[in-house]
């Protein structure tokens, strides 16, 4: 293989951010070069994550286009939205590769993310430019690009679930429920009172309903999968464990499909797709199972008596659902096998 690539992770300070440089320090093509934190610069990373000690020594750079380019040839973007839609234009201008965790990108329509994210969008040329990075649906469409929107948690979850059934009309796309669960580190790494250790634990409450900035992300996709317009009910509730989605989803089955209908669907389109696997009937996947690896499982259950579909799909939110998904992406933006260094066994228990 050729030189190892060098990358910068802006974000290093959260929760996507430093998941990265964990699972980085296994990949074999790729050296991280520069941790950036505004609100940290200067202080040693392992200094806020004792973890880290001895493995990544790094200081902390500010966030500088320039300087990035003298260290990197590209930048992962872990920041709260709002923030790379402002630095992505500077830093395509520098000749950088971008793969953007943050959200800015995902949705197409301007007014959409301000009417959703309630933040100023990036300019129309660069929502343009971005290629949606949900690996095995659009994967053949990163190759090669130099900006890469990567799929928010709950979408990469939801939409594995269920992009198969409504592109081959196997369910009724217009009686969609998505009834999602999250571990709190989805929440990030800044304290409120919604995330505070009395306030979750031993709790269980929904949250954002039918208001979540990912509704329109999941029906933008399925939109574009069944050619015309898809909408959804999408439901999060936070759970009190650290790690994990679930998505529990219900359409109507059309033409009679059964649940072994479904499992042969799932594995064709699937088929040669490492990180999502399908469950044999009358076995469904929990979020234990698939915890610090990059799999998305899915089971599912066909319901002949009220002609209903339930469909279970887990993923880690902080590997699958962020910072494992933008490897496999830079793994495919770069012309290398999506697996590489990603062959993680889950943790068990």
């Amino acid at each position: 293989m050729s030189k190892a690539v060098k990358a910068a992770i802006i974000g290093s300070t959260g929760y996507g951010g430093v998941e990265l440089i964990r699972l980085l320090a296994h990949h074999p093509q790729v050296e991280v070069t520069s941790v950036i934190s505004s609100s940290s610069a200067g202080a040693p990373i392992a200094e806020g994550f004792p973890h880290l000690t001895e493995i990544c020594t790094d200081i902390l750079d500010d966030v500088d286009p320039a300087l990035i380019r003298s260290k990197a040839e590209v930048v992962f973007i872990a920041t709260p939205p709002g923030i790379a839609a402002r630095l992505i234009p500077s830093l395509l201008a520098e000749g950088l590769k971008v793969i953007d965790i943050s959200g800015d990108h995902r949705l197409k329509s301007r007014s959409e993310y301000e009417t959703w994210y309630k933040k100023e969008p990036a300019e129309q040329q660069y929502l343009d430019q971005a290629v949606y990075g949900l690996c095995e649906v659009y994967g053949d469409a990163v190759r090669g690009v130099d900006l890469i929107s990567n799929p928010g948690c709950f979408p990469t979850s939801a939409l594995l679930g269920l992009i198969p059934a409504v592109q081959e009309g196997y369910i009724d796309h217009s009686t969609i429920i998505i009834d999602a669960k999250s571990g709190v580190s989805g929440a990030g790494r800044g304290t409120s009172v919604g995330n505070h250790y009395p306030e979750i634990n031993e709790n269980f409450r929904a949250y954002k309903i039918n208001k979540h900035q990912h509704i329109p992300e999941i029906e933008q996709v399925l939109s574009d999968i069944a050619g015309e317009k898809v909408l959804t009910t999408f439901t999060t509730h936070l759970v009190p464990m650290t790690r994990g989605i679930m998505s529990t989803i219900y359409a109507t089955v059309k033409d009679g499909h059964t649940v072994e209908d479904f499992i042969s669907l799932y594995s064709n389109y699937y088929e040669g797709r490492k990180f999502v696997r399908i469950r044999k009937n009358g076995t469904w996947p929990a979020t234990k199972e698939v915890s610090g690896s990059n799999y998305c499982d899915i089971g599912f259950s066909v319901d002949e008596r009220t002609g209903r579909i339930t469909i279970v799909s887990v993923i880690d939110n902080l590997v699958k659902g962020a910072a494992g998904q933008a490897i496999q992406n830079l793994n495919l933006m770069m012309g290398w096998d999506e697996t590489l260094g990603l062959n993680f066994v889950p943790m068990y228990p």
